[in-house]
């Protein structure tokens, strides 16, 4: 019997609550209230408000973006050396053509089930959407950022 809190298509986005409802809401508001204040009552000192708020709210995604970006160059890097483990000696000199985000999403598919997928994409240029959905025994990831 499958587990039901397993990790499949329909359910592998994950939300960091830190980010997604505390920092990115915070940061939000803080500029709009920032924007009004300064609309209000135009000062010198209420605009160089305004822009230390957007600063701060680039610099909340500017640091999700990097985390994000670190995390995708680790999962190519393990599912390169993952593949080339795995597929075949012919296809392996063709892994450098999968796409970093059709090697993100073959992260998911089991051992078994991953190099006719990488085949496949490489075969017929899938997407990342269409590697996840084509997934039968999904690998849950629950180390992401």
């Amino acid at each position: 019997m499958a587990d039901a809190n397993a990790q499949n298509y329909s359910n592998h986005a994950k939300f960091d609550p830190l980010f997604h409802f505390f920092l990115a809401p915070i940061g939000l508001i803080n500029l709009m209230i920032s924007i009004v204040s300064c609309i209000r009552n135009p000062t010198l000192d209420r605009g160089w408000i305004v822009v230390i708020s957007l600063a701060g709210l680039l610099a909340i995604f500017k640091m999700r973006v990097y985390s994000l970006k670190v995390q995708d160059r680790v999962i190519r890097l393990e599912e390169r050396l993952r593949l080339s483990r795995l597929i075949n000696t012919s296809l392996s000199a063709r892994i450098p053509d999968l796409t970093a985000g059709q090697l993100i999403a073959l992260r998911f598919a089991c051992d078994a089930e991953a190099p006719a997928l990488a085949e496949k994409a490489l075969a017929g240029n899938m997407k990342p959407k269409e590697i996840k959905q084509a997934i039968v025994n999904w690998r849950p990831d629950d180390f992401r950022v």
